[in-house]
C-alpha cells in the first residue's frame, strides 16, 4: 500500500483549520479543491486524520466499491443523535434489519399512493395565499412537506404542531452550522453551554410531537401506514419495538425526509424568480400535459421539464451538501494512503459544480440534463441521494413529491424575489438559506398558455 500523504493545509497546531472552516465552510471546502486537487489532507482537532475527497471515482470507492470499510463520520454521529438509532444513523446488522422492515413502505405502488395528498395539502397551502403579499417561501416550504409526510407515512393531522416542528429543526440546524459540528468535540454535549442547552431543549420538544403521534396510533389502532407497521413489527422472539425504537424511526423519517425535499423547492423558488426564461418553459410543459387538470402520479414521467428543473436546482443547491465516512481499516485512495479511523468527507456542493463535468457549471441550466448533454457524466459526478447500499431510501418519494408540488404551485403562482434582501447559505446538516427568502406572490391569470397561443394564432377580424 503507497505510504504517499496527499497534500493540503497546513492549520495552527492546536485546532488545526477549525477557525477557517468555521468562519466560511463553503468557502474553504472550495479553496482547498483549487489549491490541492481531488485528495486533501486537512487537520481538525479530535482526530487523527481528516480529507476531503472531491472525485466522483473516489466518491465512488467510498460509498459503493469499498463500503464495507466505512462507518458514518464521528461528526456526523453526533450532528445526527438526536434522530437516535434510526435507520440514518444505524450501522451494520442493525442497519440492514432496519432497512428490510421499513423496505415495502418505499415500494413503487406505495409510493403513487401518497401522489394525491401531496397535491391536496399543497392546494390547500395555495387556498391561503394572497396575491401580492410577501411570503418565506422556505418557511412555507417546511410547513407544507411535513405536514405530508406526517400524513402519508403516518397517518397523522399534523397541522397544529408543524410550526413549533419548524421552529425546533431550526434551532437544531444553528446549533450545527458554520462548523459547530466540530465544536461538539471541544464542548462536549453535556457542558451546560448556551449552544447545548438550545441544542436539547430543541430535541424535547421534537421528541414531545414525535411521543404524541405514537399514542395516537396506538389508541387508535392500525391504519396500513409505517408507522402501524412499526408497531405490528416482531422480532424472532417475539418482541415488538418499545416506544423509544419507533420514535426513532419516526423522527428519522418524519423530520429527515421532509426537510431536504422543502430546501430542494425553496432553492428551486429562488432560481426560478431570476431566470424568467425557464419559468415560461416550465409552464408550458404544465399547460401541455395537465391540461386543466391537477397533476398525478400517472403525469410525473411526462413532466420530464419539470424533473429537469428540480434536478439542476439540487445540482447547484443540494440539500444533503456533505457526506461523511470513518475508514475501519487502512485503505488506499487515489494513491494515497488513508489510515483507519480517518475521516472522510465528500462534498456535493463541490463535485456538482465541478467545471471538468459541468459546461458553466454556475450556470442554472436546466436544459443539460437533457439525454444528449450528459451521455459522459462520471456516474458520482451527481449523486444527491447519495449512494450504495446507504442511498436514501426515501428518493423516489422526495422525487415525486417535488414535481407534483412545483407542478401545482407554479400553475398558480408567481414568486418575484423581495429586494434587498441578503440571501445566504448555511451550511449546516443540510443547505438551508440562512435568513429564509422573502417573495412577492403574483397570482396567475386564470388563462392558460394553450388558451393564449390560440387566442395569438387567431386571424384578425
Amino acid at each position: 500500500m503507497s505510504a504517499r500523504v496527499p497534500p493540503g493545509p497546513g492549520g495552527d497546531p492546536l485546532i488545526g483549520c477549525l477557525r477557517e472552516y468555521s468562519r466560511d465552510p463553503l468557502g474553504f471546502v472550495v479553496r482547498c479543491h483549487e489549491e490541492y486537487g481531488d485528495v486533501v489532507r486537512v487537520p481538525f482537532p479530535a482526530f487523527p486524520a481528516s480529507y476531503f475527497l472531491f472525485r466522483p471515482e473516489h466518491i465512488e470507492h467510498v460509498l459503493v466499491r469499498n463500503h464495507r470499510n466505512f462507518t458514518k463520520s464521528a461528526d456526523a454521529r453526533r450532528a445526527l443523535e438526536f434522530l437516535g438509532s434510526g435507520l440514518l444513523t444505524a450501522e451494520r446488522d442493525s442497519w440492514l434489519r432496519q432497512r428490510r422492515l421499513i423496505q415495502p413502505a418505499f415500494h413503487r405502488e406505495r409510493i403513487n399512493s401518497y401522489a394525491s395528498t401531496m397535491v391536496e395539502y399543497a392546494e390547500q397551502m395555495l387556498s391561503t395565499w394572497r396575491d401580492g403579499e410577501v411570503r418565506n417561501v422556505h418557511a412555507d416550504m417546511m410547513d407544507l412537506t411535513f405536514r405530508i409526510v406526517a400524513r402519508a407515512l403516518f397517518s397523522a393531522d399534523v397541522s397544529g404542531e408543524a410550526d413549533e416542528v419548524a421552529d425546533a429543526l431550526g434551532v437544531i440546524m444553528q446549533v450545527f452550522a458554520a462548523g459547530g459540528n466540530w465544536l461538539t468535540f471541544i464542548f462536549p454535549e453535556w457542558l451546560p453551554i448556551p449552544r447545548n442547552l438550545r441544542f436539547h431543549a430543541a430535541e424535547r420538544r421534537l421528541d414531545e410531537v414525535v411521543y404524541r403521534i405514537i399514542e395516537r396510533r396506538r389508541r387508535e389502532g392500525d391504519s396500513g401506514d409505517l408507522l402501524s407497521t412499526l408497531l405490528r413489527v416482531r422480532d424472532e422472539h417475539g418482541a415488538g419495538m418499545n416506544d423509544e425504537q419507533v420514535r426513532d424511526e419516526v423522527m428519522t423519517l418524519a423530520l429527515a425526509g421532509h426537510e431536504t425535499t422543502a430546501i430542494a423547492l425553496t432553492w428551486t423558488w429562488y432560481l426560478l424568480a431570476q431566470h424568467p426564461e425557464v419559468e415560461a418553459k416550465l409552464l408550458r410543459e404544465l399547460d401541455e400535459v395537465l391540461g386543466e387538470g391537477s397533476p398525478t402520479a400517472g403525469d410525473v414521467p411526462r413532466l420530464r421539464y419539470t424533473d429537469m428543473v428540480i434536478k439542476e436546482s439540487v445540482r447547484l443547491y443540494p440539500p444533503a451538501w456533505a457526506q461523511g465516512r470513518e475508514a475501519v481499516g487502512d485503505c488506499e485512495i487515489g494513491g494515497y494512503h488513508i489510515p483507519a479511523g480517518s475521516q472522510l468527507f465528500v462534498f456535493q456542493y463541490v463535485t456538482h459544480r465541478d467545471r471538468r463535468y459541468y459546461s458553466h457549471p454556475e450556470r442554472f441550466d436546466p436544459g443539460r440534463w437533457a439525454s444528449e448533454g450528459t451521455g459522459g457524466l462520471p456516474r458520482y459526478a451527481y449523486f444527491p441521494f447519495g449512494g450504495g447500499p446507504r442511498m436514501c431510501i426515501g428518493s423516489s418519494f422526495a422525487t415525486m413529491e417535488a414535481t407534483l408540488l412545483l407542478a401545482t404551485i407554479a400553475r398558480r403562482f408567481h414568486m418575484d424575489l423581495v429586494p434587498g434582501q441578503k440571501i445566504g447559505l448555511e451550511p449546516s446538516i443540510t443547505l438551508r438559506p440562512k435568513h429564509g427568502i422573502q417573495v412577492h406572490l403574483r397570482r396567475r391569470a386564470a388563462r392558460t398558455a394553450r388558451e393564449e397561443g390560440a387566442l395569438r394564432a387567431r386571424p384578425a377580424g
